[in-house]
C-alpha cells in the first residue's frame, strides 16, 4: 500500500496549492538521483514524491483521494504513470523554471522515445436509477488518430526526415552556467532528434501525422456509480507518436437527482408522510426502494421524524460484489390542508378529550365580526 501522500510531501491536509507545490520542489531537489549518486533508493523516493504531487496538485484527484484514499483513485482509473525521471520533468519541469536539472537526461538515458498519446475526458449524464442499477450509454467524442495517408509519420510518400541540426539528433541541448548544467528539450525538433523539410510534409495532415476523427462508443456503466467516478476506456484517447501507445478516454459520471430518493455513497434516503392515526395506532405501510416497494411495520406511538432502516436495500457498492448500502426511511406525520365537516367534528371531539385547547369553530369570524 502506498504511503499517505500528505506524509510523503510533509504537508497538512489543509495545505494550499502553493504550499504543496513548494514542498514538492524541495523534496524533488532533495531526492534527485543525480544529487544522490550513492543512494540507490533516491530514484524511487523521487518518483514517490512526484506521484504524491501529481495527485495533490490536481483539484479533482485531491478531492477523490481525501474522500476515498488510494483505492478511490484506482477505482476511478488513476494509475501512476512515471516510468522514468524524464517523464516526471516532462510533466513538472515548469515548477523549477527550467527543463532538466543537473543533467537529468544523462546516466545513459539519452533521447526519450516516442511520446504516448494524451488522455481525453467526456462527461456522461445518467439518471438516479440508471446509476443504481447500471446501464449502457452511447458517447460521442473527437480524438486525433494517425493519418492513414502517411501512417502517422507526417511525411509524403518517398520522403525521409533529417537529423536535427540544432541538437545533432540527440533531442536535447545543454546550457552551461558555471558549474551548473541545464539539459533541456531541443526547441527545434521538440525532443525528436529529427526534423522534416516543409516540402516533404504529408499534404493530408500537413506534417502533423494525425487527423481529427469523430467516434462513438457504447460505455457500460456499472451499478452503484456516483457523480465524479470515472470509467477508463483503454487506448481510446489521443494517438501517440508512431510506435507509442495511445492515451486513454475517461468517462466522468454525472448522476442526476431523483424526486424521491437522495443518496450518500451507497446509502439511500427518503421521506414518507403517514396519517396521524397510523403513527398513533400502528400499522403497515408500503415504502419505495430503488428495487421496488417494500412493506414496513409502523409501531404504535411512533413519533414524527423517526428513521427506519432497511438493511441491504440501498445501492450496490462499486467493486464490492454482493455488498449494498442500507435504505433509510424517515416517517413524518401528514397534516391535511383541508378536512371534511365530519373529519373536523371528530378531530374536535378528540381535542376535547385530550384537552388540547384548539380554537373553537368560527373563531376568526367572531373575532372580526
Amino acid at each position: 500500500m502506498p504511503r499517505d501522500y500528505y506524509e510523503v510531501l510533509g504537508v497538512e491536509k489543509d495545505s494550499t496549492a502553493q504550499e504543496v507545490k513548494k514542498a514538492y520542489r524541495q523534496a524533488a531537489l532533495k531526492y534527485h538521483p543525480d544529487r544522490n549518486p550513492d543512494d540507490p533508493s533516491a530514484e524511487d523516493k523521487f518518483k514517490e514524491v512526484s506521484e504524491a504531487y501529481e495527485v495533490l496538485s490536481n483539484e479533482d484527484k485531491r478531492r477523490i483521494y481525501d474522500q476515498f484514499g488510494h483505492d478511490g483513485l484506482r477505482g476511478r482509473g488513476y494509475e501512476p504513470n512515471f516510468t522514468d525521471i524524464g517523464d516526471i520533468f516532462s510533466a513538472f519541469g515548469d515548477i523549477f523554471g527550467f527543463g532538466d536539472l543537473f543533467g537529468m537526461g544523462g546516466r545513459g538515458r539519452g533521447r526519450r522515445g516516442p511520446r504516448p498519446g494524451a488522455d481525453l475526458e467526456v462527461r456522461v449524464r445518467v439518471d438516479f436509477m440508471e446509476a443504481a442499477h447500471g446501464t449502457k450509454k452511447e458517447i460521442d467524442f473527437l480524438r486525433h488518430v494517425h493519418c492513414e495517408a502517411c501512417e502517422g509519420k507526417g511525411l509524403k510518400a518517398g520522403a525521409s526526415p533529417q537529423s536535427c541540426g540544432t541538437c545533432g539528433g540527440a533531442g536535447q541541448v545543454i546550457q552551461a552556467s558555471g558549474l551548473l548544467r541545464i539539459r533541456t528539450t531541443c526547441p527545434s525538433c521538440r525532443g525528436q532528434g529529427e526534423v522534416v523539410d516543409p516540402s516533404d510534409r504529408c499534404p493530408d495532415c500537413r506534417g502533423s501525422g494525425r487527423t481529427r476523427r469523430h467516434e462513438s462508443l457504447i460505455v457500460t456503466v456499472p451499478a452503484g456509480v456516483d457523480s465524479g467516478m470515472q470509467i477508463r476506456l483503454l487506448g481510446k484517447g489521443e494517438s501517440g507518436d508512431p510506435g507509442a501507445p495511445p492515451g486513454n478516454l475517461y468517462a466522468t459520471i454525472e448522476v442526476e437527482p431523483h424526486e424521491v430518493f437522495t443518496r450518500k455513497g451507497s446509502e439511500t434516503f427518503c421521506e414518507i408522510p403517514v396519517p396521524y392515526p397510523l403513527v398513533v395506532l400502528g400499522g403497515e405501510i408500503t415504502v419505495p426502494t430503488v428495487d421496488g416497494e417494500e412493506a414496513l411495520e409502523i409501531p404504535a406511538g411512533t413519533p414524527s421524524g423517526r428513521v427506519f432502516t432497511l438493511r441491504n436495500k440501498g445501492i450496490v457498492r462499486v467493486n464490492r460484489r454482493g455488498q449494498r448500502g442500507n435504505h433509510h426511511i424517515q416517517i413524518v406525520v401528514e397534516v391535511p390542508k383541508r378536512v371534511t365537516p365530519e373529519e373536523e367534528e371528530l378531530l374536535r371531539q378528540l381535542a376535547e378529550l385530550q384537552g388540547s385547547g384548539v380554537q373553537e369553530k368560527g373563531f376568526w369570524r367572531k373575532l372580526f365580526g
